[in-house]
């Protein structure tokens, strides 16, 4: 299938609507109200009535359906298309089994605090209504319980008035800070009843609140803190998209001659080419980061994701720590994505941009100079034998090829590292997919093309093959609805994260590493990932084995996605981990305390 016009995909054929009117227009009337643009969804009959009113009540517009080959690609794409603009989008599950296929997806949603609207559905909640068989597996008692431990909240609503005020809880408690996915199921008899028609709910009236102020005190604590500091340190974690939020954390950091340390787990949160950067992104903090740490005074954490390991890690737990976050509002006790207990001097309970705006406010006007050189620049990655390309060179090749326009990296594998990409915008990269589940890239990846769709900004990403071969059916979806990525798969041809672990067991118990691959080798016979590509409609090229190839297979992609095509390359690269993430991955527990 070539690009899609994607207003001409999927359009309803005129006809009587009839005059009755169901509980599922209701539910849709609310989705459209909710101004939800999308919702995602793999097909299946507990939400047929659901369906049918998207399609035959509301025209399939506003909200426009995303057919998906996989529950979980149906999350992921809400997922992808949340971390680009900060709001929800819908995804539809079948039942009981189509919620845990998509469990894997709502968990990443819940680590990554990402906003999103997961609307299930059950077999007849009234026994006398079920089909025999289907109806009672697909039926459970509470469904919801499958996923209440990582939703921020969920209901199954008993009416369609109930329903309609279930959505705009949901919509209202996903888009309170912290965010987070929120999950409705739904009666498949309740969509089905009758129901008198009522106007669409007033939804101004039911929106998120803003994000609560600084207390004054602790704040003027905090504002002491960072003037006196000799040494300041800005942790800058989870943030938003904004460029007024970029602005005021670059202001605040010259205001202060503040160390800055980002992380490839979250979102871009500032400049790779500012003076004040002291150590480049990383998944963990390497000798850079440790050592600008250790030197600090006064750490400012701007929602940094584990601010107890990483203290922890650098020997710096006796610094004055001041702690921006709402995110302990989030905490409970089944799942341990809080992370440990980091100690705080000044917790500024509230959003880190509301602390940085306040902050800003109490500091008054001026600069000071920096106190740390900025990270030094990536040197160019050397030649590999035989012009074998590693991920270093396959990260200067795709620099190179899109050098010129915006782009958005949306997806990196964890052989990546912050040295390897310029960050100059809140959308220069994505970041990682929160609950650390290989097969969320290219369904993220879809999501967040299509939300970049029409901007200018090209949508990249950078994949594992072991990603890519759980989730390449996503991007059928893409090529489905005319959403424009390119996908580079970064191909070593191994689940090579665990190899790394097998050399490190091997090594403590006196045994032989040199078998670390068994198990673990995808290979024999190899997998032909453009193929693969090709059958989901997209362009497909590769595999590439050597530098020479990868420009011309880079350009090639290039020009399919300027088309409004969605391309892949396979690019064989050499098995490896930067400094930090090998060390990282190999760090006895002991050591990160």
């Amino acid at each position: 299938m070539g690009p899609n016009d994607p207003d001409a995909v999927e359009r309803p054929e005129p006809g009587p609507e009839g005059g009755k009117r169901f509980g599922s227009d209701r539910v849709a009337d609310t989705i459209r109200a909710l101004r939800i643009p999308y919702v995602a969804f793999n097909p299946g009959a507990s939400f047929r009535g659901l369906h049918d009113s998207l399609v035959n009540h509301l025209g399939n517009q506003d909200p426009r359906m995303l057919l998906c080959l996989h529950e979980e690609h149906a999350v992921a794409l809400a997922h992808g298309w949340a971390k680009v603009t900060g709001r929800p989008m819908a995804a539809i599950v079948h039942s009981n089994v189509g919620l845990m296929h998509a469990t894997m997806a709502i968990f990443n949603a819940w680590c990554d605090r990402m906003p999103m609207l997961v609307i299930g559905a059950t077999g007849p909640v009234d026994a006398a209504l079920r089909r025999p068989w289907i109806d009672w597996i697909h039926t459970a008692r509470d469904q919801g319980a499958l996923v209440r431990h990582y939703v921020k909240w969920d209901d199954q609503p008993a009416s369609a008035a109930a329903a309609v005020e279930a959505l705009l809880r949901a919509n209202l408690i996903a888009t309170t800070e912290p965010c987070g996915p929120t999950y409705i199921n739904l009666d498949a008899a309740m969509q089905e009843a009758e129901a008198p028609p009522a106007p669409a709910p007033d939804v101004a009236r039911f929106q998120a609140p803003a994000p609560p102020a600084p207390d004054p005190a602790t704040l003027q604590g905090a504002a002491d803190a960072l003037r006196h500091a000799r040494r300041p340190l800005i942790l800058a974690g989870r943030v938003g998209r904004d460029t007024a939020g970029w602005d005021a954390r670059i202001r605040l950091a010259e205001r202060l001659g503040a160390a800055v340390l980002t992380d490839l787990k979250p979102a871009a949160a500032f400049p790779t080419g500012h003076k004040l950067l002291a150590a480049h992104a990383a998944m963990f903090p390497g000798e850079g980061a440790v050592a600008a740490l250790q030197a600090a005074d006064v750490v400012l954490s701007l929602d940094w994701i584990d601010l107890s390991g990483t203290l922890t890690a650098a020997g710096a737990r006796d610094k004055i720590v001041i702690q921006a976050s709402l995110d302990q509002l989030l905490h409970n006790g089944w799942s341990m994505d809080h992370q440990g207990l980091p100690p705080v001097d000044h917790n500024l309970l509230c959003a880190p941009e509301a602390a940085v705006a306040r902050l800003l406010e109490a500091l008054g006007e001026g600069t000071q100079p920096a106190w740390l050189p900025h990270a030094e620049p990536a040197p160019a990655p050397a030649p590999h034998p035989a012009g074998r390309v590693g991920v270093p060179g396959l990260a200067a090749a795709l620099r190179h090829a899109v050098a010129g326009h915006a782009t958005c990296l949306a997806r990196a594998p964890l052989s990546w590292t912050g040295a390897l990409w310029e960050v100059d915008h809140p959308l220069s990269m994505l970041g990682y997919d929160g609950g650390g589940g290989i097969g969320s890239g290219p369904g993220m990846l879809v999501g967040a093309a299509l939300a970049l769709r029409g901007s200018g900004r090209l949508a990249l990403g950078v994949l594992g093959d072991g990603d890519f071969l759980m989730g390449c059916t996503a991007f059928w979806t893409a090529a489905r609805y005319g959403i424009p990525l390119l996908a580079v798969v970064a191909n070593n041809r191994s689940f090579y994260n665990d190899e790394v672990h097998q050399e490190r067991v091997a090594n403590m118990r006196g045994r032989n590493p040199a078998n670390k691959w068994i198990g673990q080798h995808i290979g024999g016979p190899d997998i032909d990932l453009a193929a693969m590509a090709r059958a989901q409609g997209c362009v497909g090229i590769g595999p590439v084995h050597d530098a020479a190839g990868l420009t011309a297979a880079l350009a090639q992609a290039l020009d399919a996605v300027l088309a409004g095509q969605p391309a892949v390359v396979d690019v064989r690269v050499e098995p490896g981990y930067g400094t930090e993430m090998q060390a990282a991955l190999t760090r006895e527990a002991a050591k990160d305390g």
